[in-house]
């Protein structure tokens, strides 16, 4: 190596052992992270499907993403939402009775199995009944009345802040259970009740 490649490395002005380099970058790192506070958003390890569910149902709710805890329920009904209305149906996006949907989504998740029917739901041994509005909660099943010949005609699932899971005349989609519509026709609702062992 000739006297002049000395002299130009050790004119180098920012030349540093790996060590002294990795030490101050250290410095330096915590200097900056000590600026900033550390929020973990996702406490629970939750994998990326589940955030996208979240994400999407507390926008819908209108609630903080926290605040949505029952992945698997919004993942279900997911897939479903704007399956239009048929009687007696019950096929992803081609047709849907709410109370074969309610049936089918109790037996998946939950285990539990019930009649195809609006009453036989409500007459359900597994179900604790009530009419107080301000106990309902995530995925609470509400009953409605139609008409004097049927005094429980419909089901809907409760989701979150006054939000509910239903099927119109036209399809499955997530409706306000403050609208006249639902207020005028709500008799109970039913949750499941906790199993003993």
């Amino acid at each position: 190596m000739s006297c002049g490649s000395k002299n130009y490395i050790n004119e180098i002005p920012y030349y540093y052992s790996s060590d002294e380099f990795s030490e101050t970058v250290q410095v330096k790192k915590n200097s900056l992270d000590s600026q900033y506070s550390v929020v973990d958003d996702n406490p629970e390890d939750l994998n990326d499907d589940v955030l996208k569910i979240r994400e999407k149902y507390s926008i819908m709710m209108e609630v903080m993403p926290r605040q949505i805890s029952n992945y698997k329920l919004y993942s279900y009904i997911d897939e479903w939402l704007g399956t239009p209305y048929k009687k007696q149906s019950l096929e992803v996006q081609v047709g849907i009775e709410m109370s074969y949907f309610v049936q089918a989504l109790f037996s998946d998740i939950y285990g539990e199995t019930f009649p195809k029917t609006p009453e036989g739901i409500f007459r359900a041994k597994s179900l604790q009944l009530f009419t107080g509005r301000g106990f309902l909660k995530e995925g609470d099943i509400i009953f409605f009345r139609y008409d004097k010949f049927h005094p429980i005609s419909d089901v809907g699932i409760y989701l979150h802040n006054d939000r509910i899971l239903a099927c119109t005349a036209k399809e499955l989609n997530i409706y306000n259970f403050n609208d006249g519509y639902f207020q005028l026709r709500y008799v109970a609702a039913g949750r499941l009740k906790t199993k003993t062992k």
